[in-house]
């Protein structure tokens, strides 16, 4: 029987609370709330027994993950209209500090010890807002920690190797849209792109002035493209924006073109990088250049994207689309910054890391539903987190996601002291502590 929402939203709450037990007893000295918990005795107790269930092997990580996937299926009807927009993406994490973590990844080039962890994380078409993460993979030094696998399987060595797979995994889990994978300029591979296009996955990547393409029945360098299109006046304003605090306007323009030539194929073999030629049949995709102008014609910024999206996804929606994509970042920030503090974490190996991550990502999952809530209580609710939280918000805006989070700690915190303690009881020791303990 498919879960109800109310109940989905038990499981998160459920393995939230885990979380905010853990941070009892090693909170990090930004992270909000958790330090306050009722007593050292009781936030010791805590913290062991979160020890004890992230460290569980019995609890394999598709159980954790499953709350998230249902609660994706569940809201993609009303979240997503024509298709439901995955965007890929992966960020290091520098553990370079915590020596009992054994199955570090060395990342080289003097960038410290970690791991790497990716997120496959499902947007809305509508709004562009996060709705959860479908896939998280932690890579160490032994292998790859994936929440669609009970079990620890070893690491390929290229990135866009592992996308192919997850892709048909992610058109098996039957969500009720299309899936469109957008990726940023590591996806941009004629190996790769041919591949998924092949197997019938849309996608939309980010691609960069070297990329050679056919074009008018030649071969041109993207930058004369673009040189092209804005001489014959193929641009067109689609929307005010603001780019960095600045007034702007984007303008977008398309095209077709097509990745006529043979691909090169990087590996690593006996400890060196090899390239080799893959030929593969010539790939008619879309070309869409969206620019940041300013209120001169000066090009602030610029994105040149090559998808296989119908015609019937207009330029200025998929130039919206791949905006959208910053949304992972904002996902990267709540749990890495001033919101999970992800990289102090203490756990002692990948598997217990990503346990701890996947509750970790229901706490954002979480604050993300909050934010865009329209019903009757969202709006005092929001209030009370973003003064809990007594973080800054620039004037104008009510709230930041990274306040709700912090603040949300705060209120966790402060219900787990009234099971201890009456408001009068709080009042009087709030009174002796001000009036100076004597």
């Amino acid at each position: 029987m498919t879960p109800t929402l109310r109940t989905i939203d038990h499981r998160l709450q459920h393995r939230y609370q885990l979380l905010v037990q853990e941070h009892a007893g090693q909170a990090h000295p930004t992270a909000a709330g958790p330090r306050c918990l009722p007593s050292p005795a009781q936030a010791k107790a805590q913290a062991q027994a979160a020890w004890r269930f992230f460290h569980n092997p019995r609890l394999d990580l598709p159980t954790l993950m499953q709350p998230l996937v249902e609660l994706a299926r569940q809201e993609t009807p009303t979240a997503c209209h024509q298709y439901a927009l995955i965007v890929h993406d992966w960020s290091a994490l520098n553990y370079s500090s915590h020596t009992a973590k054994k199955d570090r990844l060395h990342f080289g080039r003097g960038r410290g010890w970690g791991y790497e962890l990716y997120t496959a994380l499902l947007v809305s078409d509508r709004q562009g807002q996060p709705i959860a993460p479908l896939r998280v993979r932690l890579r160490g030094g032994t292998g790859i920690c994936d929440s669609a696998q009970p079990r620890q399987k070893h690491a390929p060595e290229v990135h866009l190797d592992s996308l192919t797979p997850i892709m048909h995994d992610l058109r098996a889990g039957d969500l009720p849209r299309p899936l469109v994978h957008i990726i940023d300029a590591e996806g941009d591979s004629v190996y790769h792109l041919r591949q998924w296009h092949a197997a019938g996955h849309y996608f939309l990547v980010r691609t960069d002035d070297q990329r050679v393409v056919r074009y008018r029945d030649a071969d041109w360098n993207l930058p004369d493209v673009v040189q092209r299109l804005r001489k014959d006046k193929a641009f067109t304003a689609t929307r005010a924006v603001s780019f960095h605090g600045q007034s702007a306007t984007q303008y977008v323009a398309e095209t077709n073109v097509v990745l006529a030539r043979p691909a090169w194929l990087h590996r690593i073999s006996d400890g060196r990088r090899q390239r080799r030629v893959v030929p593969g049949d010539p790939l008619p995709v879309r070309l869409i250049v969206s620019e940041v102008r300013a209120a001169d014609g000066t090009v602030l910024a610029r994105w040149q994207l090559l998808t296989n999206l119908p015609a019937t996804v207009d330029a200025a929606t998929v130039a919206l689309w791949y905006y959208w994509r910053w949304q992972i970042e904002s996902y990267f920030k709540l749990l890495k910054s001033a919101g999970q503090q992800l990289e102090h974490w203490q756990q002692e190996n990948a598997a217990a890391v990503t346990r701890r991550l996947l509750v970790a990502s229901m706490a954002c999952v979480l604050v993300w539903r909050l934010a865009r809530s329209t019903a009757p209580q969202a709006t005092a609710a929001r209030q009370l987190l973003q003064q809990l939280s007594g973080r800054q918000v620039a004037w104008g805006k009510g709230y930041t996601e990274e306040a709700l989070l912090a603040g949300l700690w705060v209120l966790l915190a402060m219900i787990a002291v009234l099971k201890e303690h009456t408001p009068t009881d709080l009042q009087e020791i709030a009174d002796f502590i001000l009036a100076g303990s004597g």
